[in-house]
């Protein structure tokens, strides 16, 4: 066995030991075919066990966990929060379609390689921007930025706030979501970040973003 063979064997063990362990990786930004297809049967399988509405439920949530920087809306319901959806989240979403579609279909249901191409060659990451405010516009014509240090990346495109939805029990009286994307090209994946978004009555909120800990 050459050298080159033995390392790849020990680094595909390391990677499968922590994958198990939940040990968190850096976003990944240059998959192989081989990263693409673990990624699916990372979303496919917990969906293929799945046997009730709330189990499905429980996936689903655990994919947006998983993928999520800022506060928990579990322990704050209106805190800032943002789910990055990188090339892995895509990935594992189109696994959980084909463990759903499978189900369906009563047969192996598996996704063009076209179709996993385009998500390997997406040159951007798309998030999604959740937060809360006192009325029902407070997100409308939000700009964000990705700071890194002393580096302040602009995103390439920003998506238009929902309408704010009431919120239930106590705090700000509404919640809204709003879209950006940021280039792979421009933003280190492997450095403390700091999501800032400005509201147009002058409110900044911050959400840190441990970038290293989302695959």
């Amino acid at each position: 066995m050459t050298l080159r063979k033995q390392i790849g064997l020990v680094l595909g063990l390391i990677g499968t030991l922590s994958i198990g362990s939940n040990t968190a990786w850096a976003i990944e930004v240059n998959l192989s075919l081989e990263d693409a297809q673990k990624a699916l049967e990372i979303g496919r399988v917990p969906m293929e066990r799945a046997d009730s509405p709330e189990e499905v439920r429980k996936v689903l949530q655990q994919a947006s966990v998983e993928s999520r920087v800022g506060a928990d809306p579990e322990k704050e319901p209106c805190g800032a929060s943002a789910i990055l959806r990188t090339k892995h989240y895509r990935l594992e979403a189109f696994g959980r379609q084909e463990a759903a579609e499978s189900k369906k279909r009563k047969m192996d249901v598996r996704m063009p390689e076209e179709f996993i191409q385009k998500v390997m060659d997406m040159p951007n990451m798309e998030i999604e921007v959740q937060l809360c405010g006192d009325d029902e516009y407070f997100a409308e014509g939000a700009l964000i930025e990705l700071h890194q240090g002393s580096k302040r990346i602009k995103p390439v495109d920003i998506g238009k706030a929902e309408r704010g939805r009431k919120n239930d029990g106590t705090g700000p009286a509404y919640r809204s979501r709003f879209t950006s994307i940021f280039a792979y090209e421009q933003f280190d994946p492997n450095v403390t970040s700091v999501f800032v978004v400005n509201l147009q009555d002058g409110q900044e909120i911050r959400i840190p973003a441990e970038l290293s800990k989302v695959k």
